[in-house]
């Protein structure tokens, strides 16, 4: 009998309930067989359907650090009973191009792994696919950009940080790259004119040197590439103006990440464990990738569980409080919430975004729930809408990487859900 498929740019793949780890036997026996094998060497951990294994699974795949939760009991979500599962299983919607769907087959169609939606702070409802469980850390990739973002914020609130400062009177390492006139708040709002591809598509797109430098992918024998995530940094050079347009691009993110922590002397998983991860209650334990200096990868590294996300998404909706107390100031949730300029995202090209600004490296859709998204590649998502009372969190191994490979399912199926809670 002939396996389901889906295809995306001309290409099949498994369908989500076809290329269900469990069901392919990743990884399964004392030991695996070698074609069931998913090894970090093989540099295949990240290809379709392997990677429906990996993301659940990347500390046994890389060198990583622990993002400590604390000693104090986890918070706690409640109960809503008054919207039931099947009200959201049966939710229908119109895609992108056309195309009548259920939220619950969608889930299979974008390849999810788990999903968590929130209402006033109530889980109504939470479902598991494939390796992950509620328990197991996924990769969130750059989903970490919006956290380490909000956090530079933060000390940009509080007087640690000027975000007008160029980037060289913290990093003179950077004096000689496309950031020696670059300010924080361009680099916070993806607005560096930076010669660097982001195309995930092409294997010979600078992301995947980035990759290697930061120890996400393997280096083949002899690469004579940077070593470490801070040296390739300082080959990055200028390529068009700054301020002028959104440009999405990871290395921001490490710049800036590199930036708090010469400034404040916290490496990345120590300020994310002290400053969030031990107020807002999460129940486990996050982790993010290192490379060979023990770096922690700010754009795309850190693994986390679903409940957790999804606490990170009630605090932002409930303006930075969480168990009874202020954990970052209302005043820098209120000015990632309000975004930035429209026209200069409109520049980046994102067909399927129209509207959206990008502040501080969450995406504010300006839409009618006030929504503002993290995303990462796959299919990760933390959607907030702060207008229907609901946060939803994702996460995925979708066989594409861009966003937009789901995004003709995702976004119409995140509005209809909040429209749906919004007018009960």
């Amino acid at each position: 009998m002939p396996q389901a498929t889906l295809e995306f740019d001309g290409v099949r793949y498994l369908d989500g309930r076809a290329s269900d780890p469990r069901h392919l036997g990743w990884m399964r026996g004392a030991p695996p067989p070698p074609e069931r094998l998913v090894r970090f060497e093989d540099d295949r951990f990240f290809t379709f359907p392997q990677i429906r294994w990996s993301l659940s699974h990347l500390r046994e795949l890389l060198p990583t650090v622990n993002v400590w939760r604390g000693e104090g009991a986890p918070s706690t979500f409640g109960e809503s009973a008054s919207i039931g599962q099947e009200a959201i299983d049966t939710l229908a919607f119109t895609d992108l191009h056309g195309r009548e769907r259920r939220f619950d087959e969608s889930l299979h169609d974008t390849y999810t792994d788990g999903i968590l939606v929130l209402y006033r702070g109530r889980r109504i409802y939470e479902r598991y696919f494939g390796a992950l469980q509620p328990q197991v850390p996924h990769a969130c990739f750059s989903i970490t950009k919006s956290y380490a973002a909000t956090l530079c914020a933060a000390l940009v609130h509080d007087g640690t940080l000027d975000a007008q400062q160029c980037i060289p009177h913290w990093l003179p390492e950077m004096k000689n790259t496309a950031y020696a006139d670059a300010t924080l708040q361009q680099v916070m709002d993806m607005q560096v004119g930076v010669a660097y591809s982001e195309l995930y598509a092409d294997p010979a797109a600078q992301i995947w040197d980035y990759a290697r430098a930061g120890g996400l992918r393997p280096r083949p024998p002899g690469w004579p590439g940077p070593g470490s995530l801070h040296a390739f940094l300082q080959t990055l050079q200028a390529e068009g103006a700054h301020g002028e347009a959104v440009a999405y691009k990871t290395p921001n993110t490490e710049v800036m990440a590199w930036v708090m922590q010469r400034v404040t002397g916290i490496p990345l998983p120590q300020m994310l464990a002290e400053r969030l991860w031990s107020p807002l209650g999460c129940e486990q334990d996050a982790y993010l990738s290192v490379d060979t200096a023990g770096t922690a990868m700010a754009g795309a590294g850190l693994s986390a569980t679903l409940r957790d996300l999804a606490r990170l998404g009630e605090m932002m909706r409930r303006e930075g409080e969480a168990n009874g107390q202020q954990v970052l100031p209302a005043a820098v949730i209120a000015e990632i919430r309000r975004g930035s300029d429209p026209d200069k995202f409109a520049k980046a090209g994102y067909t399927l975004l129209p509207g959206y600004s990008y502040r501080s490296m969450w995406w504010v859709t300006h839409n009618e729930l006030d929504a503002i998204e993290a995303r990462g590649i796959h299919g990760q998502r933390l959607y907030i809408a702060p207008a229907a009372d609901m946060v939803v969190a994702r996460f995925a191994s979708h066989p594409i990487a861009a966003s937009a490979a789901n995004d003709t399912i995702t976004l119409p199926a995140m509005l209809a859900l909040g429209r749906m809670l919004r007018d009960r």
